[in-house]
């Protein structure tokens, strides 16, 4: 009997060291997962600032940004132009991530995010709409305006894709409807731009192809606003998002109001999306690659460290693609939704094929 106890006692401290060993590992990985993407972003950001027809040394950056000294040209060049730029793809980057992740523990599948679901096209619909009134009217649209018309037209398409979501079953189907309507807005949005005014066509075509062009620092600080504001929130719902993951049941046995968190959801993720729309129009598959390579990396969902992940890991990813899109073919700059496809498109491909591939070992 006592041999019995003995060899009981010695199996359940094996298992208790096992999966302290387990969560140390855990808890190495997650550091190296953010000393990773803080330091990919801080070469990036240095690198895209070096990045152009002007070539600054490291020396002449630190003292143009810490000491404010330097020559006048490369000193404009920094401030008025590299700056804003680098600081709208970090922003406004993390803010798409997020977005889609915040999709994706909505509708419970790793390939939706708001280009695909069309919430993108709905918020450039708008804000062309808004943009060619103004325009027309001899105003311009000032940033609250277009974040407030983005998130109207992100609340539309959302509005859609809820109304597609109860009719089907399929997430596949829900998928599909999504890209519908998301080509729906962009031909609306075409035909509004084709009999527009000469003048106005230039500007809507711009931003239309998305870019983080022409940033100033006005819009920098509207932006940051609005995003860290939502992301503050988004964090603070990190134990009910994580209860919601684990499915609807015990999300409200954990007492979690249901209803009132999947608004909460529908809300942050259309405001985040409807601020990138707003600044540099309609960027493509960051919402849902960025958040699987993310998860793949630290090997965890946890909304608590997958949050802040995502937002870094967006900035990363964007800052990425904005060098490519502006250096590549300089002085010819690419759409950055391009370059965003082409690195992006392959990882959503995986996922799919990913999540089809764990469905069939499941049944």
């Amino acid at each position: 009997m006592a041999s019995v106890r003995h060899g009981q006692t010695g199996f359940v401290l094996t298992a208790v060291r096992s999966a302290e060993s387990m969560k140390h590992k855990s808890y190495i990985r997650y550091q190296i997962s953010f000393i990773l993407l803080f330091v990919l972003l801080a070469v990036l950001f240095f690198w895209n600032i070096n990045s152009g027809s002007i070539h600054l040394s490291v020396k002449e950056v630190y003292d143009i940004i810490v000491h404010r000294t330097g020559e006048d040209t490369a000193y404009n060049i920094v401030w008025e132009i590299r700056l804003p730029r680098i600081l709208a793809a970090i922003i406004l980057g993390g803010a798409l991530s997020v977005s889609g992740f915040l999709l994706q523990t909505f509708f419970n599948n790793p390939i939706a995010g708001p280009f695909v679901l069309g919430i993108s096209s709905g918020a450039k619909l708008v804000v062309s709409l808004v943009m060619i009134y103004l325009l027309g009217k001899g105003l311009v649209a000032g940033s609250q305006i277009l974040i407030l018309a983005a998130f109207a037209g992100s609340m539309i398409s959302m509005g859609f894709i809820l109304l597609i979501s109860r009719k089907v079953n399929s997430m596949s189907m829900l998928v599909i409807g999504g890209v519908m309507i998301g080509y729906i807005c962009s031909a609306v949005t075409d035909f509004v731009v084709t009999f527009a005014d000469d003048s106005n066509i230039v500007n809507l075509h711009n931003w239309s192809m998305g870019s983080f062009s022409g940033m100033s620092w006005d819009n920098i600080s509207v932006m940051a606003v609005v995003v860290f504001a939502a992301l503050a929130i988004t964090f603070l719902m990190s134990k009910p998002i994580g209860a919601y993951q684990l499915g609807e049941v015990y999300a409200r046995n954990m007492g979690v109001n249901i209803k009132a968190f999947r608004i909460q959801l529908i809300l942050l993720s259309s405001l985040l999306s409807a601020c990138v729309t707003a600044f540099a129009g309609p960027i493509s598959f960051v919402g849902i690659a960025v958040p699987h390579l993310v998860k793949s990396l630290m090997k965890t969902a946890k909304p608590i460290l997958v949050i802040p992940a995502c937002f870094l890991g967006g900035a990363v990813f964007c800052l990425f693609c904005d060098m490519i899109a502006r250096t590549v073919f300089a002085p010819t700059e690419l759409s950055i939704s391009s370059v965003t496809a082409i690195f992006g498109a392959p990882v959503v491909i995986y996922a799919m094929f990913a999540q089809k591939s764990s469905r069939a070992k499941m049944d």
